[in-house]
């Protein structure tokens, strides 16, 4: 271990909560390794793989790479094994991982919030196209991930991404996962501050950097200067949110501990005011506390939220003060939290005239193609360039108000509306069984579906619905905080067959009235089932709500009976 990791130890200035039993903290001096994942970081950087990857698997062929590498330090790329066709998600559980693996591979290719000039998106375009079987997914991390990649193109498909100034590195692994940038920063007319600078410096200091390569698990970052706060900062380990200081002017709030999965937890508000200049050094500060402090022992338990749970936010941010920054931060009431859309689509004006559009692919999916067509028509119309959003959408930068209308119609014939249906802006979808190794049921193509359909049945409702639709329970596509969340799991049918199916969370939400979905005991529906079953739920909620309600207000107070779907306002009672 570097000594940088344990300065904070040996200048100690505030007493450290310690844990009922060790969990391998390193600042608390349990340096060896208690798992498997653990044993492999310390065998070896996971950064030291891409040389690996360069210079001997990809011209020897996936044969010839270390299972270490292949299950471990590959994701540090951005590179995961993806799910062997034909498997069905009753034995995700059951298999082996090597049973599980392909010969194939998921990339993710990170933006961090840059603006993507035509020349990146037609590369990412082509790379969809020559490599990866015509695939591409924007995901909810700002990533375009690919799939059907061959380890031997590898060093080929990071030539041309290096060609526009993108990269993959650490795009997975126990490392600083992509961030999350505001899709509009230095454009949006009611933007507070533009944080862009920030996010490119903590790229510069702190990505492939051996002192944050070995975090406990995932560290995942946002930061946003918008008051719409549209990067999930509720969500994520750590968000720098826009504000105002009476004094000092705009900078940021600073939140904490945010994150997902089987054990939800909403990130905590720190209540400072940190100028912009400053944003590199306590994102540095926060890293490096998980990185000392982290919990190390259980993966199920290796995520910051549940050392800031476990401190207390009050004693997180004097650790953070005097043991990683030496100063004190500047106090100040957290901003408050907004309503309303934080996706920015549609058609919307820019500081300096020009209009930024927002676009809806379809759950995220793309193809090579429809992003090489995207290009296209970028460079037709003379766009600036596009950003992706932490809601699995696209934003157009930089449109001159006289080309709008054309440019709208011309990206509905490809499939990228800017006038999308409620439905189709507020439904997302993890990657699914199709190629995911953890998942247990379809995602993206049984949320196109969904959204066909319920077009078909409401084509004129009068307020957003969101449905977000994972694969098993890990909330990558953040089930708990939509209207209507959906977890993938195996169900029994009507015959007692066991199918594909979802157990529901109803009225999960972010911004002002922050909370997690209300799951209702033993309800479960089936996938075959579920369109009958969102009408049901949808009809009784436009039919039961109160003026002005949101869904997430009505499915907080409704009766059981209209939540679980099985009949209609007009038949209970």
């Amino acid at each position: 271990m570097s000594d940088l990791r344990f300065q904070a130890k040996k200048a100690q200035l505030t007493e450290i909560p310690r844990p009922r039993r060790a969990e391998g903290q390193w600042a608390l001096g349990y340096t060896e390794p208690l798992n498997k994942n653990e044993q492999s970081k310390k065998d070896d950087d996971p950064l030291n793989v891409r040389d690996r990857i360069l210079y001997t698997y990809s011209k020897r062929g996936f044969d010839s790479i270390d299972p270490a590498d292949l299950r471990g330090r590959f994701r540090w790329m951005g590179l995961y094994t993806q799910r062997k066709p034909g498997i069905d998600g009753g034995k995700t559980a059951a298999l082996d991982e090597e049973e599980l693996d392909d010969r194939y591979f998921m990339l993710r290719v990170r933006s961090d919030g840059k603006l993507l000039s035509p020349a990146a998106v037609r590369a990412l375009g082509s790379i969809g196209v020559d490599f990866a079987r015509d695939t591409a997914d924007v995901t909810d991390r700002e990533n375009i991930q690919y799939h059907w990649i061959e380890i031997e193109n590898v060093p080929a498909i990071w030539e041309r991404l290096d060609e526009v100034g993108l990269h993959s590195m650490e795009a997975c692994g126990d490392s600083p996962r992509p961030f999350l940038g505001s899709p509009v920063a230095g454009v949006a007319a009611d933007e507070i501050i533009d944080g862009t600078s920030a996010l490119a410096e903590i790229e510069r200091r702190y990505l492939n950097n051996p002192e944050f390569s070995n975090f406990p698990r995932k560290f995942k970052t946002a930061l946003t200067g918008h008051p719409s706060m549209d990067v999930s900062p509720e969500t994520n380990d750590v968000s720098f949110v826009g504000t105002v200081h009476p004094e000092h002017g705009p900078g940021f709030d600073v939140w904490v501990g945010g994150g997902l999965s089987t054990n939800p937890m909403l990130a905590q508000k720190l209540g400072v005011w940190v100028p912009l200049d400053a944003v590199p050094d306590v994102w540095a500060g926060v890293a490096g506390i998980f990185r000392d402090y982290g919990y190390r022992r259980l993966r199920s338990r290796a995520r910051l939220k549940f050392l800031v749970a476990d401190w207390g936010v009050e004693k997180f941010r004097e650790v953070l003060e005097n043991e990683y920054l030496g100063r004190q931060l500047v106090s100040l009431d957290s901003p408050a939290a907004p309503v309303g859309y934080r996706d920015h689509i549609g058609v919307h004006e820019q500081k300096d005239g020009d209009r930024y559009i927002g676009i809806a692919p379809t759950a995220g999916r793309v193809s090579g193609t429809l992003l090489v067509q995207l290009a296209d028509l970028m460079e037709q119309y003379g766009v600036t360039g596009a950003r992706l959003t932490p809601y699995q959408k696209i934003v157009l930068i930089g449109v001159a108000p006289e080309t709008v209308e054309e440019l709208l119609d011309r990206l509905d014939t490809i499939g990228l509306s800017g006038r999308p249906s409620g439905w189709r802006r507020n439904t997302m979808a993890c990657t699914g069984i199709e190629f995911c190794k953890l998942a247990i049921v379809d995602t993206k193509e049984r949320a196109r579906k969904l959204v066909d359909e319920l077009e078909r049945r409401f084509p004129a409702l009068d307020t957003p619905i969101s449905i977000n639709v994972n694969g098993c329970p890990n909330a990558c596509a953040r089930t708990q905080v939509a209207d209507i969340g959906l977890k993938g799991q195996l169900v029994m049918d009507d015959d007692g067959n066991q199918v594909e199916g979802f157990q529901v969370h109803l009225g999960g939400a972010t911004g002002l009235h922050a909370a997690f979905g209300r799951k209702l005991r033993a309800h479960k529906i089936t996938s075959a089932g579920l369109d009958d079953y969102v009408t049901n739920v949808v009809t009784n909620f436009l039919a039961d709500r109160s003026d002005g309600e949101t869904f997430a207000a009505w499915a907080a107070r409704a009766d059981d009976d209209l939540l679980r779907g099985d009949k209609t306002v007009e038949t209970v009672g």
